[in-house]
Order: structure tokens, then C-alpha cells, then sequence
């Protein structure tokens, strides 16, 4: 009986993580998920703001207990610090590692590669009757 019991108490919680497109982790609670999804948005939304739009799909947040883990390219070390602080500043993230990976753009003047010229075109031969 209680074997019954524990699957309809879980059964509910694992339909909400899947409602809410959660992937559950079974070291949370599904209010933390929820808490953590909702901080990863307005982290998003906060570097949308502060750093620019284009953070939002080159920087990666994730949040795990309210920890967000910021990772992927910027242009320079004043754009790490700024989604750093951006991150930090919104409530109820308790801290966040900052793995974001400077990668510069080359100010170097790019150059088209250089023109081939095809050959030149010849008539094709008539097949033979036959």
C-alpha cells in the first residue's frame, strides 16, 4: 500500500516538471526548478537589457539553487563584467560563476579570396544521327 502511495504522490510532480519543460533533477525540489527556471529567464532578460541582445544567444545560463553559471563568447573583458554584474543583480540569484570565454573580433580588414577565371566556354558537338 504505501509503495501505491509513494507513486501518487511522485506521479503529480514528475507531470509538473514535464509540463513546465523541466528537465528534473533529483537533487531538487520541483518548487526549486521552478524558482531556478524562473531566474534563468529574468537572468536572460537582464542581459538583454544591460549587455545586449545578442547575449541572449551567444551567452549560456543555466541555475541550479539559484547559482547561475554564465558560459559562452564575448567581445571583451568590460562585456564579462557587465553580464556578471547584470546576473548578480537580479533577486534571488545567490551567486554566480562567471565562464564566460572573451574572444575578441579581429579588427583586421577582411579580403575577398581572389578571382579565378573560368575557363573559356566552348561549343558543345552535335550528336550524329544515327
Amino acid at each position: 500500500m504505501s509503495e501505491r502511495r509513494t507513486v501518487l504522490i511522485a506521479a503529480p510532480a514528475l507531470l509538473l516538471c514535464l509540463a513546465v519543460g523541466l528537465a528534473c533533477r533529483p537533487s531538487q525540489t520541483v518548487e526549486r526548478q521552478t524558482k531556478d527556471a524562473a531566474l534563468e529567464a529574468q537572468v536572460k532578460a537582464k542581459l538583454a537589457a544591460d549587455v545586449g541582445a545578442s547575449t541572449v544567444t551567444a551567452v549560456e545560463v543555466n541555475v541550479t539553487n539559484g547559482v547561475v553559471t554564465l558560459a559562452g563568447p564575448v567581445r571583451s573583458d568590460e562585456e564579462k563584467q557587465r553580464a556578471e554584474a547584470a546576473a548578480r543583480s537580479v533577486e534571488g540569484v545567490s551567486g554566480v560563476n562567471n565562464a564566460l570565454q572573451v574572444m575578441p573580433i579581429e579588427s583586421a580588414p577582411v579580403t575577398a579570396p581572389p578571382m579565378t577565371t573560368a575557363p573559356p566556354m566552348t561549343t558543345p558537338t552535335p550528336f550524329p544521327d544515327t
